[in-house]
């Protein structure tokens, strides 16, 4: 994939971090009338069917034998693990806390990058990604207090893993595989395994079919999965995939301020302290600087 122009590529950032911040606060309301994997999987189901029907005239790049491999692993990572870990985690630990674990995955694909993609490192972006991280644990200090059981803690920290390496595979085998199709046939067949499971574990009948959840639903399907996965696969192919990730350091601080907006959770000094550092933490990252590179 080519590169892109710095301004298409600030858009491209700008619309995803939005339209990641603003997902949180859209589904916590949706979620009170629906179960928590069916949710997730029809969402992430729909988004990929959604996304395929429109790739049809390109159905000639999706060389199923030689791909279908690379379709379900990138599944499994950046769907199944990363979502369906995200719900079971979420009854463990406190959302804040959630969150800051979740959100070691920018440090992480920075590590990721350097060890199998031979990206550049430097002692500024280690040192950027650190702060980044600590500017998303001030964002979430307010959802700390809570029960915190080591189960919940570890189930986090092997989400976060899960969407590191599913990131860095994607930048890894992008040259083999149509990143629409991936982003398709990932989102489908994770969907489905997720929506099996929701099946399984949950009742459809519990699910409320009103406006907070089908806004919520059809919000997921178009714009929080197929839309946002094809920015962030389109950013992560297009450079540094350490330097995109550290941009989502800023979803947490969206999520919150929206939150905060429309349902009338409070805005404290630790939103504004985390905000510094994540801009910090962004403007190191992506500085230039005398680099290591993997051998």
């Amino acid at each position: 994939m080519g590169e892109l122009t710095t301004a298409k590529r600030m858009m491209m950032i700008a619309l995803l971090v939005v339209l990641w911040g603003i997902s949180w606060p859209i589904y916590k309301v949706a979620l009170e009338f629906t179960p928590p994997l069916l949710f997730a999987g029809l969402r992430t189901l729909l988004g990929g069917l959604l996304l395929g029907v429109i790739l049809v005239p390109r159905w000639n790049r999706i060389r199923w034998k030689e791909n279908w491999r690379v379709y379900a692993i990138s599944g499994i990572f950046n769907v199944v693990l990363f979502y369906g870990l995200q719900t079971v985690g979420l009854m463990y630990v406190p959302s804040g806390l959630f969150s800051v674990l979740v959100y070691l995955q920018p440090v992480l694909v920075g590590i990721f990058a350097w060890m199998w993609l031979g990206e550049a490192m430097s002692r500024l972006k280690v040192i950027g990604l650190i702060i980044g991280f600590l500017g998303v644990a001030a964002v979430s200090v307010g959802g700390f207090s809570g029960h915190v059981a080591v189960a919940g803690v570890i189930i986090a920290i092997i989400t976060a893993v899960s969407w590191a390496l599913g990131t860095v595979y994607v930048k890894k085998v992008n040259q083999r595989v149509d990143s629409l199709w991936l982003v398709a046939f990932q989102c489908t067949l994770g969907g489905i395994v997720l929506t099996g499971a929701g099946t399984v574990t949950e009742n459809w009948s519990d699910i409320v079919w009103n406006v907070p959840y089908v806004s919520g639903l059809i919000f997921g399907t178009v714009l929080g999965i197929s839309l946002s996965w094809l920015l962030y696969f389109t950013l992560v192919n297009s450079g540094d995939a350490s330097k995109v990730a550290s941009y989502t350091f800023l979803v947490p601080v969206i999520s919150v301020f929206v939150s905060s907006l429309v349902l009338g959770e409070a805005i404290t000094a630790f939103l504004l302290i985390g905000l510094i550092l994540i801009g910090l933490s962004i403007y190191l990252v992506n500085r230039r600087a005398r680099v290591v590179r993997q051998a």
